[in-house]
């Protein structure tokens, strides 16, 4: 591999949330230099050799985690080809071969790479062996490194940063580590923290069982009611029904990515809805949109066919999934 290491800077975009006026057919208006894996020595890498000298056993450590010995010796096995994930909550996330989620801890540094997770510390959140890394699809190589703990041991970093799984994590795939302690994070492709970048208002994302569907700000699959009427427009949800389908509040045209701006009506696709309560609601495609109070995370589909009358909605207003 190559010896040197490059950093991402990523730039976040705040979202502002404007309201349209227009109706549509209303009727109401301790380590040695880190150096990339298998690299020798001469190689250069980060300069240092500081020891470490907390244990690791403080706040965020986590030390009640301890996993059983089958579960300690997986997580002590080699990462094997690093890959990619794309998690609803957090974006891309860096997993092992086995689809493991690594992470990282603000307490180590990554110039130069240091950890200081030791002992119970090390047993709730095991560092990723250095031996036997290769970078797979969407992993930076030049960003692949090791550090030797205290133990001797060498451990895995990514841009410098020391790399651990999580006891907790029992399935493929899992984050329960994510925020533990308000020092653990996991891990993004580049070494920073995993976290999803902002969203638009309304934007679209691709679900593994119900293809194209829209979602709001927060990443919520957002709804359509059968029993709502597209023209003239009305809502057959009121009263308790909002406590568990909030409406999707107005969101400026200009704050939305990849949405049916137009419609089938001409000029009368994305406009506001004027309802009888006094509540605005956005729709798309003159039909109003709302979010489910059962979907707890971004990604949720709990929604989905509730009743025979919701259903998640695709870019241009129509129904996911509903009968014909």
């Amino acid at each position: 591999m190559k010896t040197s290491w490059r950093s991402a800077s990523l730039v976040a975009s705040a979202v502002a949330v404007l309201a349209l006026t227009t109706a549509c057919g209303q009727e109401n208006g301790g380590q040695s230099a880190s150096q990339n894996v298998g690299a020798t020595a001469a190689a250069g890498g980060y300069g240092g050799t500081g020891i470490g000298t907390g244990t690791g056993t403080g706040t965020g450590a986590d030390a009640g985690a301890a996993p059983d010995r089958q579960n300690a010796g997986a997580q002590a096995a080699p990462a094997g080809k690093l890959a990619v994930s794309a998690n609803a909550e957090l974006g891309q996330v860096l997993t092992d071969s086995a689809g493991r989620t690594l992470y990282r801890f603000d307490q180590d540094t990554a110039e130069p790479p240091k950890t200081n997770c030791e002992g119970d510390c090390a047993t709730a959140w095991p560092p990723v062996p250095a031996d036997d890394v290769k970078a797979g699809e969407g992993v930076d190589e030049e960003l692949l490194g090791e550090v030797t703990r205290p133990d001797g041991t060498k451990q895995l970093t990514i841009a410098g940063w020391p790399a651990y799984r999580y006891a907790k994590d029992v399935n493929p795939g899992d984050t329960k580590g994510q925020g533990v302690g308000g020092t653990w994070y996991a891990l993004a492709p580049d070494g920073k923290k995993a976290k999803l970048a902002d969203l638009p208002g309304l934007s679209t994302r691709e679900d593994p069982k119900l293809g194209e569907i829209v979602v709001d700000k927060n990443g919520h699959t957002v709804y359509r009611f059968m029993k709502d009427s597209q023209w003239p427009m009305k809502t057959a949800c009121t009263g308790e029904c909002l406590e568990k389908w909030p409406v999707v509040a107005p969101v400026d045209a200009k704050d939305t990515k990849g949405i049916d701006l137009q419609g089938s009506t001409p000029n009368r696709g994305y406009v506001v809805f004027d309802r009888p309560d006094g509540i605005k609601q956005q729709t798309i495609d003159c039909v109003p949109i709302y979010t489910f109070a059962g979907d707890k995370k971004p990604g949720d589909t709990k929604g989905q066919g509730v009743g025979g009358t919701w259903f998640a909605v695709a870019p241009d207003g129509k129904p996911v999934g509903a009968p014909e």
